[in-house]
């Protein structure tokens, strides 16, 4: 496992990065109490950090995602979950920005998470792993930041899960932030999506693989019960709209099987969701991460007041997206942050974008997203000087 520790710099850091360890002296505080040392954070840069360090762009996955922004995925060969967003020429552009992703705590990809081994038993840790919340993420993120000597960030952006960890850097590091742009998320998780992810967690929990956790001691993966968990979510992702206007009732071959077999191409589709995503992602990585957005509630931690989690962010300039057939994160829950910040005196951009592609869009070809992005970045960066 390669360890980096020194700050990008030149040529090589057109598509850097590496895994971070930081020594036992410098351990993540965990808001549950827990202390996890030594801590390691796999990240990716790409672009320069210019001289006057002002230039620094932090991308927030979501839920399933990595630090694996705009480069080829490791084990699935794909490209870059957000590669129409990073890259020469689009809204986040590694010739005009020096930008980092990384993937947060508790995840598969190289950052500690429960796939990890514990230092004090030299075994996997499975469900040994503290539990951990959004704000614990971000605050590995913060550690990583500062190590590679970046004081202020010109921007935090993510969608989804991305978006509650852009809010949380909001309200926690706002000294270090220029600008903050949230993408399909919300202020804390509704008590529908804690539902769908209930769901997902018994599906591997039911799974006889998982072993209570310990499936890698076993030799075996709960293989079916993260693939069940997957195609659960992945219907989320989606709106009706698109659903029906990808698949409809068609069928996958000539006639009905009058069995269970997938009939329909929707329960094809389906199905290849969940089978390709065991092959990069860890079941109790899953549990961890979910449970994590479960427990966000920014309101809930500032007295029932959004507004009071923004009281001294005032300086930042925030941008609010959302797309109009998101069900997972609808509309109404980004205007409720647009009006905390607006009570807390920020100043916030809000666009609502017409699509019928559900949740997905934030990844998808949206033209408007792209201007809305552009416009945002190219007003910033003048103010920023950059």
């Amino acid at each position: 496992m390669s360890t980096t520790t020194a700050e990008p710099k030149g040529a090589a850091a057109q598509d850097g990065g590496g895994i971070h360890r930081f020594p036992d002296s410098q351990p993540l505080r965990l808001d549950s109490g827990a202390v996890l040392a030594p801590l390691e954070i796999a990240y990716k840069t790409y672009g320069e950090l210019n001289e006057a360090k002002s230039n620094a762009i932090l991308v927030c996955h979501a839920l399933t995602g990595d630090q694996h922004v705009a480069s080829v995925h490791p084990v699935t060969g794909k490209s870059g979950w957000w590669e129409r967003v990073v890259g020469p020429d689009r809204p986040l552009d590694p010739g005009r920005y020096f930008i980092i992703c990384t993937n947060v705590v508790g995840g598969c990809m190289g950052s500690t998470g429960p796939a990890s081994i514990n230092p004090e038993t030299g075994k996997v840790f499975g469900l040994t792993f503290p539990v951990i919340t959004i704000a614990d993420m971000v605050r590995a993120q913060a550690m990583l930041v500062e190590a590679l000597g970046i004081e202020t960030l010109f921007a935090v952006i993510g969608g989804s899960m991305g978006g509650m960890q852009v809010l949380q850097w909001a309200a926690d590091y706002p000294d270090r932030l220029f600008s903050a742009v949230c993408v399909a998320g919300a202020a804390r998780h509704s008590a529908q999506n804690i539902a769908f992810h209930e769901v997902g967690r018994q599906a591997i929990m039911a799974d006889p693989d998982w072993k209570s956790g310990a499936y890698d001691a076993a030799g075996v993966r709960p293989e079916k019960g993260l693939a069940v968990a997957r195609m659960a979510a992945h219907i989320t992702y989606l709106s009706e709209a698109a659903l029906q206007r990808k698949f409809g009732r068609e069928l996958q071959r000539d006639g009905l099987s009058w069995g269970f077999d997938a009939d329909f191409q929707v329960e094809s589709y389906l199905r290849h969701q969940g089978a390709s995503f065991v092959d990069r992602f860890d079941a109790n990585s899953y549990l961890y991460i979910t449970r994590a957005m479960d427990y966000f509630d920014m309101p809930g931690a500032y007295g029932g007041v959004l507004a009071n989690a923004f009281v001294k962010s005032r300086h930042v300039r925030f941008c609010v997206l959302s797309f109009s057939s998101d069900w997972l994160y609808p509309t109404a829950e980004s205007r409720d942050v647009v009006r905390a910040l607006s009570a807390a005196g920020c100043r916030a951009s809000f666009v609502e974008i017409e699509s019928d592609k559900g949740h997905d869009a934030f990844l998808l070809d949206e033209p408007q997203l792209d201007l809305a992005l552009r416009g945002f970045f190219a007003s910033a960066a003048q103010l920023r000087g950059l």
